[in-house]
């Protein structure tokens, strides 16, 4: 079985390629401020959205984007808002949560648009 990196690795990089079919441009993947990392910075048109990505191999302990816990959403917002300075960006952003389960030969793909608002 693939380490904990390993399979992070390999959901970011199916995540990816999911997002690049349907339109999105990737711009950065693994962009860090600090300790914080957001796994996929991208544009949908004229939105900017930042992708959290949480790939499991069961959901013995339920789905992988419901792991995106309050905590995680401010460190993700936090990140966003250096990013959002660093780039000079003035548009609209968004933050979406993909989900991943690989098991049994099988890959299950949840990308929830719009998971969580920054909150001020």
């Amino acid at each position: 079985m693939a380490d904990h990196n390993e399979l992070g690795k390999i959901g970011e990089d199916l995540a990816e390629k999911h997002l690049r079919h349907i339109g999105y441009q990737i711009l950065h993947r693994n962009w860090h401020f600090g300790h914080d990392e957001l796994d996929i910075i991208a544009r949908d048109g004229e939105w900017l959205v930042i992708v959290e990505v949480k790939t499991r191999t069961t959901d013995h302990f339920g789905e992988p984007e419901m792991e995106v816990k309050p905590a995680k959403m401010k460190a993700i917002v936090r990140t966003a808002d250096a990013y959002i300075q660093f780039a000079d960006f003035k548009g609209e952003t968004r933050f979406d949560v993909i989900g991943i389960l690989l098991g049994g030969g099988k890959v299950v793909l949840n990308h929830i648009k719009d998971a969580f608002m920054a909150r001020m």
